[in-house]
């Protein structure tokens, strides 16, 4: 994953699916989960549960959207995959309950030219049962993988921009002098 040079608003770990539909909600026991770390400056983290429109403002607030969410592809249960869609087209076509509203977002960010770089985490679900709101073993060791590459992503894209930015100021000040 490439991760923006930027102060505010850099990137949005965004976590969607069914909290109560059993692996369906994934994403959004990635993003609680990840919510519980302490998180580097410009990185947030956001349960954007079953998706829909009224997440396009945060689709359009930071250069690159981390999506979490589950899909039903037919490999094991707790498969981690990472894709990196550019159109609507391009997300899994088997993806959860709210596929229909994500999509739907995706194609007016395309539209509006305000579409950020986005990295899409799928998890191979296993069990999409209503009203429960525990996960399959095999998804929930997925949740514990995903969080802790995730911190640790976010926190050394935060240590090299701020590295390269030291650089660069040591530099601007070497060439005053």
């Amino acid at each position: 994953m490439v991760f923006p040079n930027c102060d505010q608003n850099c990137v949005l770990v965004l976590g969607v699916g069914n909290y109560l539909m059993g692996d369906e909600g994934v994403g959004v026991h990635v993003a609680q989960r990840l919510a519980e770390y302490k998180l580097p400056p410009g990185a947030e983290v956001l349960d954007g549960g079953t998706g829909g429109f009224h997440l396009m403002g945060h689709f359009e607030q930071y250069e690159v959207v981390v999506l979490i969410d589950a899909t039903i592809d037919g490999q094991p249960g707790g498969t981690i995959r990472l894709l990196e869609p550019r159109f609507a087209s391009d997300f899994p076509r088997s993806m959860s309950t709210h596929d229909i509203g994500l999509r739907d977002v995706i194609e007016a960010l395309q539209i509006t030219g305000r579409m950020p770089k986005i990295y899409l985490i799928t998890v191979s679900a296993v069990d999409l049962e209503p009203m429960t709101i525990h996960l399959s073993p095999p998804v929930q060791e997925s949740v514990g993988q995903i969080v802790n590459k995730l911190h640790t992503l976010l926190w050394d894209w935060w240590r090299e921009r701020h590295l390269a930015s030291a650089a660069e100021a040591e530099e601007v000040l070497h060439a005053q002098v």
